[in-house]
């Protein structure tokens, strides 16, 4: 079985930052996309960023230029810098990994509030 627990949500003025962090752990051959993606109340899931095995990044059209999302494949884990947050980036964050154990299987975190309020 695959975990992925995410951590470093919290309650930013909007202008503010927050770096979202989420580990993978558990019987991993490997860890194919990683991604972010959030959804607000009343609204359905979106992606947010996601970023391949070597690298490769795409992002949302709100979010290109304030968020930059990473890796560390040697950890497991995958990041989301998020700047100049505004408050309808207010949601609750989930991250996704498609994962290789003895089978490819798509995996998700718990979620993650980010709450971006003066």
């Amino acid at each position: 079985q695959v975990q992925l627990v995410e951590s470093g949500g919290g309650l930013v003025q909007p202008g503010g930052s927050l770096r979202l962090s989420c580990a993978a752990s558990g019987r991993i051959f490997k860890i194919n996309t990683m991604g972010w993606y959030r959804q607000a109340p009343g609204k359905q899931r979106e992606l947010v960023a996601g970023i391949t095995s070597d690298g490769s990044t795409n992002y949302a059209d709100s979010v290109k230029g304030r968020f930059t999302i990473s890796r560390d494949n040697a950890k497991n884990t995958v990041y989301l810098r998020m700047n100049s947050l505004k408050p309808e980036d207010t949601a609750v964050y989930y991250c996704n990994a498609g994962v290789v154990t003895n089978v490819f299987d798509w995996y998700w975190g718990q979620g993650t509030q980010v709450t971006v309020s003066s």
